[in-house]
């Protein structure tokens, strides 16, 4: 059985419908039925993540802007 961690970090797997395996799926439909901490968790996360699409205009950033942004990003790792 999943441990609430794991929970937690595969919740955002269950609310963005990314794609799991069966055993995965099952696993931690499993913790949700037993764990009413990790069903509010997975409820608030998905009621937070549903508003904020609502919320937020998506719209394209064109070349000058993505260059900004790029520019300000440290240099990877050698």
């Amino acid at each position: 059985m999943l441990k609430c961690k794991e929970v937690v970090q595969r919740a955002d797997a269950l609310i963005d419908g990314t794609p799991l395996s069966f055993g995965e799926r099952l696993a931690l439909r499993t913790h949700l039925m037993i764990c009413r901490h990790c069903r509010r968790y997975v409820r608030q996360l998905d009621a937070l993540t549903e508003h904020l699409r609502q919320q937020t205009p998506v719209a394209p950033l064109d070349d000058g802007e993505v260059d900004t942004i790029l520019a300000r990003l440290p240099p990877p790792p050698s």
